[in-house]
């Protein structure tokens, strides 16, 4: 390993792609921890330490999850890449159904690069509507100086204005970042400021662990004795393969190409895979699962502090995260999204028509109608076996949590989305670096084990 390391600054190609992405983060970082000028940072440090929030509390917590954004001290990246995720998505949904984005998309790199510039205008809009939300709640929730308040939303106008363009332009300008390292660095740009935003949590949850650590069994809430520490040690190593065994795991499908007689030679009948990944929505059923579920907690909470009653309690009771019913919808959730998302991604139908086209096809069965029913089948089934995946990491960091007294921002790092995230971008970026290692003679991270590939199922 030690080796591999140094050759990869031996190359002075992939050295300075290297170098020019962590530049690039080093800049996410700093702007990070910049506040937004006009809001009180002490006063909600003060309401983040007294637990304060409620439902708000929660989405802001797997906003910054997801986004690599910081609401909670209300930087300039407070939104992070959020809005142009959101608008990514809209559009790769809008690319199915809509026949002028599908022809568009079909006509090549220029096409492409229309429907990049409508998601980000898109963009801009949605980072105008979410800045707007944010600041509407900080003016509810006197986190902005007397100066500057208003009957504008409960601010002036002009500072309304600076605050919206400050937030807007902090989401452009990670943008900015994402792409230039796509371009001059290594790895995907928004996926690196993601993980960023998430290892940057590390520290905060290892000093955590060494604050309350003791040799001695105590039943203190909070408290880390060694069988405890020892556990969660165990936990992490096994989460963390089970996920990239899950993140790797591939069900290849044999593909036979047919023969060609050209003279007296004969061409093709070469045997082939196609690979269907195991967990094919990779971390987005969990994160549409937990957005969606944070809201019902939201406002069942806010109908309960209107008209306060049982029939309202209970449901605000039932939602709150780690109860029984919030755990059932949550994994129920994530089934749903996981197929709801193969069926907007994966078309068999499409792929069927390919492998017809370039003479190809799977032994036994006919080309056509009969192949795409039977990649759509077996999608089928590894994508139950992914959800099962993805729902037991979700469920993980919760019920460590709640069984072992710990804080959350402990158990986290033992599942849940941030950890899929971390090792989907983690084997992404070693999988780019082995490839540039084995391009110049290099020997990969392996060895003479040869590269990383997927796993079969």
């Amino acid at each position: 390993m030690f080796s591999t390391l140094l050759n990869i600054f031996k190359i002075p190609e992939l050295r300075n792609k290297i170098l020019f992405t962590i530049g690039m983060l080093a800049a996410y970082r700093i702007g990070f921890v910049v506040p937004v000028p006009g809001v009180d940072q002490l006063a909600m440090g003060a309401r983040a330490r007294a637990g304060g929030g409620g439902g708000w509390g929660d989405l802001i917590n797997t906003f910054e999850l997801f986004t690599g954004g910081n609401l909670s001290q209300s930087t300039i990246f407070g939104l992070g890449i959020m809005p142009y995720i959101s608008a990514s998505i809209i559009f790769q949904l809008l690319v199915t159904v809509v026949p002028s984005l599908e022809k568009l998309q079909q006509e090549g790199e220029s096409g492409r690069r229309k429907i990049q510039e409508y998601t980000r205008y898109a963009t801009v809009f949605l980072c105008l509507i979410n800045a707007a939300i944010w600041m509407k709640y900080l003016a509810d929730s006197n986190f902005i100086y007397p100066q500057y308040t208003g009957p504008f939303f409960g601010m002036s106008f002009s500072f309304m204005a600076m605050s919206l363009l400050i937030l807007t332009t902090g989401t452009m300008f990670l943008m900015w970042l994402g792409e230039q390292i796509d371009e001059y660095g290594i790895g995907n740009g928004v996926s690196l400021i993601i993980m960023a935003g998430i290892v940057a949590r590390m520290p905060n949850a290892m000093f955590y662990v060494y604050q309350n650590f003791t040799f001695k069994r105590t039943a203190a809430e909070g408290a880390m004795d060694l069988p405890k520490l020892l556990f969660l040690i165990v936990m992490f190593v096994a989460v963390v393969a089970g996920a990239i065994l899950i993140t790797q795991g591939q069900r290849r499908i044999p593909i036979q190409q047919a023969k060609q007689t050209r003279g007296r030679r004969v061409y093709g009948g070469q045997r082939h895979y196609l690979p269907l990944r195991v967990n094919h929505g990779g971390v987005m059923p969990i994160i549409f699962a937990s957005s969606m579920l944070i809201f019902p907690g939201m406002i069942f909470g806010a109908l309960y502090n209107a008209w306060p009653n049982a029939f309202f309690g209970f449901w605000r009771d039932a939602f709150l995260s780690g109860s029984y019913p919030y755990v059932i919808c949550e994994i129920a959730a994530i089934y749903f999204f996981a197929y709801f998302w193969t069926t907007v991604s994966f078309r068999p139908k499409e792929m069927a028509n390919n492998l017809r086209d370039y003479g190809s096809f799977i032994p036994g069965l006919r080309p056509g109608k009969r192949t795409a029913d039977y990649l759509e089948k077996v999608m089928g089934r590894i994508t139950y076996v992914g959800a099962g995946f993805l729902a037991l990491i979700a469920i993980i960091p919760t019920l460590v949590a709640q069984s072992l007294e710990i804080p959350y921002m402990v158990s986290a790092f033992l599942g849940g989305t941030g950890l899929l995230i971390v090792v989907s971008v983690a084997l992404d970026l070693v999988q780019r670096i082995e490839a540039s290692l084995l391009m110049r003679n290099y020997k990969g991270f392996l060895g003479n084990e040869g590269p990383i590939r997927g796993s079969r199922n």
